[in-house]
């Protein structure tokens, strides 16, 4: 038995569950492992694009989804790479187990699903394909090194799982922005759910200039109505000259919060030579960052974002709870 879950791999062996092609999903728990009932998946942003625009219909959407999950033993889709969270109540808890949960706690994974081990049983019958937010029913597995957040009581537990999808991308941004003398942010996507929370994070930590960069004029209404931002730039981030001539004078920080892929240079441009990077997306390509930047000869720190940080989950809903800006902007998002 191993606490990264190394027992649940059947292929290929020798490699970590997130590597891996098929896991055991059975539902008995060894010795340090926790059993969830799974409630409500929450696809990541850029699988659930590319599965929308490769599938079309909800229907299709619905079909490919559930054959990832039965092939594979964990919800990893396979041209993205990448996967989500999920929200459930605690099944069983083995004896063995380091994380803290007993049976009965309603709980969102703070580790993807691409190295969860899952099981779904009803067909996903009860969601439409349309939403990154999946309604469903089966279980899921907890390793002794996963990491798990109980649900706060004081919103409700869908909100709580958005923010906590993204809980990382504002955690690390704090950091960064942090060991500079009040930097100039811009953020790349700071309409969404991990753009907005990062925006709000640079300003308490210190932002003296906070740009965000949406792709539309309604996106560009919502965060100004939101007052996140000093300057609100409308462009696609996929063309650097777009982007760097929409921010003009280039920041310190830049944050790559965009669920598609090429937003690398852009991101690169608008940084200033010794600034920072962060990307946050899933559809960021290292090659294109790391070939991008020697091309453009940039002197910047690229930094990838791994989702955690210790304290992130705390950290994201406090801004949620202290920032009615970005309150409104997900809430809009859940209803939308």
């Amino acid at each position: 038995m191993s606490a990264y879950g190394l027992h649940r791999v059947i292929e290929p062996s020798g490699v970590l569950p997130q590597q891996a092609w098929r896991l055991d999903a059975d539902p008995a728990p060894h010795a340090d492992e926790v059993v969830v009932a799974v409630e409500r998946l929450n696809l990541d942003a850029a699988s659930f694009r590319q599965l929308r625009e490769e599938h079309g219909s909800g229907d299709r959407v619905r079909e490919a989804v559930l054959e990832i999950i039965r092939e594979r033993g964990k919800m990893q889709n396979p041209v993205t790479g990448s996967g989500g969270m999920l929200l459930g109540t605690v099944l069983e808890v083995g004896p063995d187990s380091p994380l803290g949960l007993k049976a009965g706690d309603r709980v969102a994974t703070l580790v993807s699903l691409t190295l969860t081990p899952l099981r779904v049983t009803d067909g996903l019958q009860d969601w439409s394909g349309e939403d990154e937010q999946v309604p469903c029913r089966g279980t899921a597995v907890l390793f002794g090194r996963s990491i798990a957040a109980k649900l706060p009581d004081d919103m409700p537990h869908e909100l709580a799982l958005s923010v906590l999808d993204v809980c990382g991308a504002p955690a690390l941004t704090d950091r960064v922005v942090r060991r500079r003398a009040n930097p100039s942010v811009l953020v790349l996507g700071g309409g969404g759910k991990s753009g907005s929370l990062s925006l709000a994070a640079a300003r308490q930590a210190g932002a003296s200039r906070l740009v965000a960069l949406v792709p539309t004029e309604r996106e560009a209404a919502q965060v100004r109505a939101a007052g996140l931002a000093d300057e609100v730039v409308i462009a696609d981030a996929r063309n650097p000259v777009a982007v760097a001539d929409a921010v003009g004078k280039p920041v310190d920080v830049t944050v790559v919060c965009v669920d598609v892929s090429g937003c690398e240079h852009g991101a690169i441009l608008a940084t200033a030579d010794g600034g920072t990077v962060i990307f946050f997306s899933m559809a960021t390509s290292f090659s294109a960052a790391a070939l991008g930047a020697e091309g453009l000869a940039a002197d910047v720190e690229m930094l990838v974002g791994n989702g955690y940080v210790p304290g992130h989950a705390e950290f994201a809903l406090d801004l949620l709870r202290t920032q009615p800006g970005v309150r409104a902007l997900f809430e809009q998002r859940q209803t939308a």
